[in-house]
């Protein structure tokens, strides 16, 4: 197996370690948003058939990506955005409850607090004892009452992943909508969507898929779309450019057939949906697997280098699937935290601060002789 992507990209001797934040922009990608300005300078090759040609071929790649159906797929620009469209979406009724987790990111947390107030939905925020929540914690916590529970695949704040099936079967035994932010997972771990107890899944496009900032997608269950109501009526989701050179009759709106009606507004985003493709093409042309192997075997790296420190590992360190890419440590002295982030910095390495600790994130860029590197200066810390 390869184990250097690195040629795909431009970043030169800069040390990314930070794709839990953004993900860098492959040069394929980076070659596509430009031609996208150079076509909106000229306008003549911006034809009413690439205005379907941009949302189809990002649609297809995600789809693929992910073992979906094309019509499963909503275009978006965050995670966000899918949790808002199902928070929007679902038909609520007095009393209905929500599980979401306290410790989790707030974009899961904040979409449905709005229910709170608009539809008396109401909102109970989990405590789990450790870093995620366990199907235990999950199982003793659901009621008659509960109809949707919202947590992220991959903890922002420690790495640690959820047993993804465990708490999927939960919510199926007491049917219970389980929808999930993938945008800390989906692009360093495969995802195939049929073989999970899931659904709905969000993502962010710009960390692990390595899309431009204000990129993302949703993915929508069929036995979910069913129970969606229309929260807008797009034209370009109904109906294409060649359908205004004619008689458009009186317009009717239909059933909802497509998770592509909830698509954001604006889906020929000519300049970041022509670079969102070629980064998810990317990844699916690399293997997911491979990919998967090659950010687990950086993982262990660094975690390797932390055991031979007296640095406080919080992500988990041994090899399974509660492990993820995204590999955080700390120190009760919050100064040399701060100190040794600072010389990683001035040394070209790029990491976070988060909840006081340092999150390391190595993607596919990234290659074992810069985490040799880390392991180095952290050594001398």
């Amino acid at each position: 197996m390869k184990t250097d992507f690195s040629g795909h990209f431009g970043l030169g001797e800069v040390i990314w370690l930070n794709t839990a934040h953004q993900g860098a922009l492959p040069l394929k990608a980076a070659a596509a948003a430009k031609q996208a300005v150079d076509r909106k300078v000229t306008l003549t090759e911006l034809t009413n058939e690439s205005f379907a040609e941009v949302p189809g071929r990002l649609r297809k790649a995600l789809a693929r990506l992910i073992a979906s159906n094309e019509d499963e797929i909503a275009l978006a620009n965050s995670a966000s955005y899918g949790l808002h469209l199902i928070a929007n979406a679902l038909p609520w009724r007095q009393g209905d409850e929500v599980i979401v987790i306290a410790t989790d990111f707030p974009s899961d947390i904040l979409p449905w607090l709005m229910l709170e107030q608009r539809c008396g939905v109401t909102v109970s925020r989990l405590r789990p004892a450790g870093k995620v929540i366990s199907p235990e914690e999950f199982r003793a916590a659901i009621t008659p009452r509960t109809r949707l529970f919202c947590t992220t695949w991959v903890h922002s704040f420690s790495g640690h992943a959820i047993d993804l099936d465990a708490l999927g079967d939960i919510c199926r035994l007491h049917d219970v909508l389980f929808v999930l932010n993938g945008s800390q997972a989906v692009g360093a771990r495969p995802l195939d969507v049929s073989r999970h107890p899931i659904d709905a899944m969000t993502c962010a496009g710009f960390k692990w898929l390595c899309g431009p900032y204000g990129t993302g997608f949703c993915w929508l269950a069929p036995r979910l779309l069913d129970r969606l109501r229309r929260t807008k009526a797009y034209w370009l989701s109904t109906l294409s450019a060649a359908d205004l050179a004619g008689d458009l009759g009186d317009l009717a709106l239909g059933p909802l057939t497509s998770a592509a009606e909830f698509d954001i507004f604006g889906t020929a985003n000519f300049f970041n949906f022509t670079a969102f493709a070629e980064a998810v093409e990317l990844h699916t042309k690399l293997g997911p697997e491979n990919l998967e192997d090659h950010d687990q075997m950086l993982v262990q790296a660094l975690v390797e280098a932390i055991a031979k420190t007296n640095f406080c590992m919080i992500s988990p360190s041994g090899s399974s699937a509660r492990r993820s890419t995204l590999v955080l440590f700390g120190d009760p002295e919050v100064g040399r935290l701060s100190a040794l982030q600072k010389r990683l910095h001035d040394a070209g390495i790029h990491t976070a601060m988060r909840a006081g600790a340092i999150r390391i994130s190595p993607h596919l860029y990234n290659t074992p002789a810069q985490i040799a590197e880390v392991a180095q200066l952290l050594a001398s810390a």
